[in-house]
């Protein structure tokens, strides 16, 4: 074989692209549905809320602005702009990192916990109604499992799941 070719690579079989196709649609319809109903209930995108509840979960409700970029699987340009209107309705903070003068933290306000706060049950309930309660609770764990061998994967650091010990 010639080193410069590129193997080939095995297609998927039926029962593979079955299950590929059904997860690539849950993939694009759940960020929709969870946009939707923050939108309509709180003014928030999605992002906007994991962004606002990532700060929410954070010692003192501060992290550094590429801790937050990290975590949110975010570009900091993106983080930024999306801070940057959170700011301006009074809901996160920036100040300079006081260990560090060259990085900044973000900080969530007492209307950003408030915020938080409000929109956690509508976001809980569109979450239990749509992805939860439709599966039994052996589902559920499958899910769990499934999700976590993919992240082991696709996450090796863990840098998405803070509060979920590496290999949990």
């Amino acid at each position: 074989m010639d080193t410069n070719e590129t193997p080939a690579v095995q297609g998927l079989n039926p029962a593979q692209m079955h299950a590929w196709l059904r997860f690539v649609a849950v993939v694009e319809l759940v960020p929709g549905l969870l946009d939707s109903q923050l939108q309509r209930d709180s003014a928030l995108s999605h992002f906007e809320y994991y962004v606002l509840a990532m700060l929410s979960e954070a010692p003192d409700r501060t992290l550094r602005m590429t801790g937050l970029s990290s975590m949110t699987n975010s570009s900091l340009p993106r983080l930024s702009h999306v801070v940057r209107r959170l700011e301006d309705r009074g809901l996160v903070q920036r100040t300079p990192c006081p260990s560090d003068r060259r990085a900044t933290n973000a900080s969530l306000t007492e209307a950003g916990w408030a915020v938080v706060q409000d929109a956690a049950p509508g976001h809980v309930r569109t979450v239990r109604e749509n992805v939860i309660d439709p599966l039994t609770d052996e589902q559920v764990a499958q899910l769990d499992a499934i999700s976590n061998q993919l992240l082991m994967k696709l996450d090796p650091t863990n840098r998405l799941n803070p509060g979920v010990p590496k290999g949990a």
